[in-house]
């Protein structure tokens, strides 16, 4: 079952801004500028959602210079995945379960 944790994490991801963030982190590791460029929004509603990504613990910082690179934690995506892939086989049995009703 999803934890009350799970629930939030996938109320973040459920920003379309936030999940091509997330995309294009899946791809490589990216500093602000960069992300402004390839999403074109605003520098400082960009930040706003790196800081919700980096709450939830999706996304980690690496300082660089005056630059801050964020990077991906494919731990935090793999564990989801497989919160999923469990859905996924317990709703292929579930067929076979019906309640009755009273």
């Amino acid at each position: 079952m999803m934890t009350s944790v799970d629930t939030e994490l996938m109320r973040v991801l459920s920003d379309p801004l936030r999940l091509q963030i997330v995309t294009l982190l899946a791809r490589e590791t990216l500093c602000t500028t960069h992300l402004v460029e390839e999403t074109g929004a605003r520098q400082t509603n960009l930040s706003n959602h790196l800081r919700v990504l980096r709450e939830v613990g999706v996304v980690e910082t690496e300082p660089c210079g005056r630059f801050t690179y964020y990077r991906l934690r494919s731990d935090v995506i793999a564990q989801l995945a497989g919160q999923f892939a469990d859905l996924a086989a317990s709703a292929r049995t579930a067929t076979e379960n019906k309640r009755a009703c009273p």
